[in-house]
């Protein structure tokens, strides 16, 4: 036998990767021996202590199941079914999960490497992991000269009303993480974007193998071997960050994720979330991170904001909030110039700077960094997203909807609508 598994639907070894969320895939059978008897397999996990496992769905609605019994068809025609992975055993590296075919005589016919590649967080990660995610953050930056100059230009002061003081806050940072996740993905496909979860201890992220410690000076210090020893930003080389609390042993002066969580279950309550926790985590620093024209000079921001995108997404899903069309979910339905809609940018039907490209004021005189990156697992956002795409993340109301990431506590679960 010789078996072709699709991921994603494709064969390309950019698609070999999944995360809570149902993936779509093919398997079918490449030197069929003709007839009409289906040949039955099963596929599995290839069962490890660590990394990756997956579950099998025969639709897109499950159940989920450790193994799936399939009859392939003997003139070699594909049959589809669906994968995710297992919640809590994500991987650790690339293609460290694998789906093994098994015919009925108990023999592996057939293996698929793949990753189940999901958000955690960065004080628990692996050294192999958080050196992967540092390579191809200073890689992106390349001392100052890099691609990573767009992400630094698309959140200055003179920005600030397109992703702050608003309802936009949450929608319009999620893009602006995923946008630049895409482009660390494109460095290294095992990465994706870890978290500071702020209201806990982190030692190992503020040390001096990961986001550095403090000099007498407030110049952050970090190991000659660590890349970002020669982050530069603005044509400077280096980072100024003075914490102001023990970031050895306490957490930031922060709101509870568990009072995070209780500020309500309406959108327009838990967006006070702007505030504390994620301005309290700021200012919990001197330094580049504690202005909103300063902050994306420090790879510490974007830790801080996948972790407030994270209570956002574990809110949307303790409330079930993903039906954009309820003001529970997004307060602001319409359009900027509509009855009751607010600022330009931040209607759930308004498209969001700079990925729509236009500088004309209100927006700001520039958009770097050209339209949305595309993705080879998944469709969305557009290229020019609105608001609203940023809310089913995981697909739950829409398959096509889905983001293509996941965070390490926040399970994916049909639900619905409300």
């Amino acid at each position: 036998m010789a078996i072709e598994i699709l991921i994603n639907n494709s064969l390309n070894s950019s698609a070999n990767f999944i995360s809570w969320s149902p993936a779509p895939c093919r398997i079918r059978e490449t030197n069929p021996p003709g007839g009409t008897t289906p040949i039955a397999v099963t596929l599995r996990n290839r069962t490890t202590t660590s990394g990756g496992q997956i579950v099998f769905l025969p639709s897109i609605t499950g159940p989920e199941q450790n193994q799936l019994q399939l009859n392939l068809p003997a003139d070699g025609s594909p049959v589809e079914f669906f994968i995710a992975g297992m919640f809590g055993r994500p991987s650790v590296a690339n293609r460290d999960a694998i789906i093994r075919v098994v015919n009925s005589a108990g023999n592996t016919v057939g293996e698929k490497q793949l990753m189940v590649r999901i958000r955690k967080n960065a004080n628990n990660l692996t050294t192999g992991e958080r050196d992967r995610f540092l390579n191809a953050f200073a890689t992106l930056n390349n001392r100052g000269m890099g691609r990573f100059r767009d992400f630094r230009n698309m959140h200055l002061s003179n920005t600030e009303q397109e992703g702050h003081r608003n309802v936009g806050f949450l929608p319009w940072h999620r893009a602006y993480l995923l946008d630049l996740e895409r482009e660390l993905q494109l460095i290294d496909p095992s990465v994706s974007l870890p978290y500071w979860k702020f209201d806990a201890p982190a030692p190992r992220v503020f040390s001096r193998e990961f986001m550095g410690t403090t000099g007498s000076n407030g110049r952050v210090v970090f190991n000659s071997s660590n890349p970002l020893s020669v982050w530069a930003t603005d044509g400077v080389v280096g980072i100024n960050r003075s914490p102001r609390f023990n970031t050895s042993t306490s957490a930031a002066p922060v709101m509870t994720e568990v009072n995070t969580m209780r500020l309500g279950t309406n959108y327009d309550q838990f967006d006070n979330m702007e505030t504390n926790p994620h301005g309290s985590a700021h200012t919990s620093f001197n330094g580049y991170i504690r202005e909103i024209g300063e902050a994306a000079r420090d790879p510490l921001f974007f830790m801080l904001h996948t972790n407030a995108d994270r209570l956002w997404a574990k809110w949307q899903w303790a409330n079930n909030r993903f039906n954009s069309s309820a003001s529970a979910t997004y307060p602001f339905s319409g359009s900027a110039g509509t009855s009751g809609a607010t600022r330009v940018g931040h209607n759930l039907r308004d498209t969001m700077w700079p990925w729509n490209q236009i500088t004309a004021s209100p927006r700001p005189p520039a958009a770097p960094g050209g339209n949305f990156p595309s993705s080879s697992l998944v469709s969305a956002p557009s290229r020019m997203p609105i608001v609203g795409e940023m809310i089913d993340f995981q697909g739950k109301l829409n398959s096509t909807s889905k983001l293509g990431f996941d965070y390490d506590d926040v399970p994916f679960e049909f639900a619905p609508a409300t």
